[in-house]
């Protein structure tokens, strides 16, 4: 087991100070969500001022980003800290991706999801090996590149960019199996909807593609409330509450 924190910095400039602390504190790696700010952009900051800790996007939102502006990043972040990034996708739900990111909702989004995934395993590919760009699907497509626009061939201890995605459905963990190096699961989940529905559907999407169960991270949490006493554990009750409130009002997450 590996041990993993969230880093949701107030500004950029405490980025490095945090990460260090991090590092230092004997954490495995961190994630930074998409929420306030971009997901990406305190990974490099990330990779500046540790060694050892793996760090990724814990969820970057797919749809709004093409799959090649995706790649290009993620191949950057993974090329400069000698191997230790992790792509975290989501595709969040319908409302924030046509109202907020102004991003036409797919019904359902799991087969684009799973397009996207598979685009961007083409484009790391043409990446690592030059080889001659040929994707084509129904959402996304990659059919030309010159060694202008190619970041080229990563060491090799940076060539392979695992993906990880966020899944609560079926379809999602079953793809999670299919495709992807792990499962960030939500923090909402329960022990029976994870024992009874998502490792399940894990487990098929392993048997489809011929893979093993053990070949899967598996990243979970729960919300934790701590403090010194019982004055600081009561006002830690709070911001749990309505992060409870907030999950058990969105429609998506119902079952």
């Amino acid at each position: 087991m590996k041990v993993e924190t969230a880093l949701v910095a107030p500004s950029i400039e405490a980025v490095g100070d945090a990460a260090r602390r991090i590092e230092d504190a004997g954490y495995d790696s961190v994630i930074t969500p998409e929420a306030g700010h971009d997901p990406f952009l305190p990974l490099m900051i990330i990779a500046e001022h540790t060694k050892r800790l793996h760090f990724g996007t814990g969820v970057a939102i797919a749809f709004p980003r093409s799959p090649f502006v995706t790649a290009q990043i993620a191949w950057d972040l993974q090329r400069y800290s000698g191997g230790r990034f992790m792509l975290g996708l989501g595709t969040q739900v319908k409302g924030h991706n046509e109202r907020r990111y102004s991003t036409a909702w797919p019904s359902p989004p799991g087969p684009r999801l799973r397009e996207y995934i598979l685009c961007l395993k083409a484009i790391f590919k043409t990446f690592q090996t030059s080889a001659r760009p040929d994707f084509q699907g129904k959402h996304y497509q990659f059919t030309l590149i010159s060694p202008f626009f190619s970041p080229g061939p990563n060491p090799p201890q940076a060539e392979n960019v695992p993906i990880y995605i966020s899944a609560v459905n079926r379809y999602n963990c079953r793809l999670v199996g299919e495709l992807c190096d792990g499962i960030r699961m939500h923090g909402f989940n329960t022990l029976k909807y994870t024992n009874e529905v998502i490792i399940p559907a894990i487990k098929e999407g392993t048997e489809k593609a011929g893979r093993t169960y053990s070949d899967i991270d598996i990243v979970g949490g729960a919300f934790v409330i701590t403090g010194k006493n019982e004055e600081e554990i009561e006002k830690a009750k709070g911001p749990v509450r309505q992060q409870l409130s907030f999950y058990a009002s969105t429609r998506a997450y119902f079952p």
